[in-house]
């Protein structure tokens, strides 16, 4: 395998590990269950677009507002904070009225194209050439679509009862995801062992 190959892949896992998609099935079947469908291509093609956009432009629109890395993930932090509060104690925070579908928020953003991921790509500029970013990036969209479109086969296989522990589960997780990208951005650090 040449070098250019095992860097695509290095990077394919990076934003595959931070991306998620894999653990975020339960919260797109919450989310589908909620308002009634998801579109794969739309949702997709829409958290692509706001990956490339804030790849190529996000330091200098941050910069224009006044806003920096740290407050953008911390903003992201919360979002994904508030969905984890929904999945664990079955609430609803966010309304989705008159929408069909919800394939941009939170879906599109911040589920795929978070905070997480967007700060992801720009660290890794410093490492990577761009066609390696670009490659990598494309081909977790592709995962992306394919899970997406995967929802019902999830639905069957897991059933109401599966679908209800992975929702707590994976709660539980987002909402840890989200206290360490806000402790992480505001420099709080906790006492190991407590």
């Amino acid at each position: 395998m040449d070098i250019k190959a095992v860097n695509i892949l290095s990077v394919f896992m990076v934003l595959f590990a931070v991306i998620d998609i894999t653990g975020s099935i339960p919260i797109i079947l919450d989310i589908k269950k909620k308002t009634g469908g998801i579109s794969p291509l739309r949702t997709t093609l829409i958290a692509f677009g706001l990956m490339l956009a804030f790849f190529f432009g996000g330091e200098l629109l941050l910069r224009l507002f006044g806003v920096d890395i740290s407050s953008f993930a911390i903003a992201g932090a919360l979002v994904i904070f508030f969905i984890g509060l929904e999945l664990v104690l079955g609430i609803e925070i966010f309304r989705y009225d008159g929408m069909k579908g919800s394939s941009i928020v939170p879906v599109a953003f911040p589920l795929i194209a978070g905070a997480g991921s967007m700060t992801t790509l720009i660290s890794l500029k410093a490492e990577y050439s761009l066609s390696e970013i670009l490659i990598a990036l494309s081909l977790n969209m592709a995962v992306v679509y394919l899970v997406l479109r995967a929802t019902r086969f999830f639905e069957r296989i897991l059933g109401e009862g599966g679908i209800q522990v992975l929702k707590k589960f994976f709660g539980i997780i987002l909402l840890a995801i989200a206290i360490r990208l806000f402790l992480s951005n505001t420099g709080i650090k906790l006492p190991h062992g407590t």
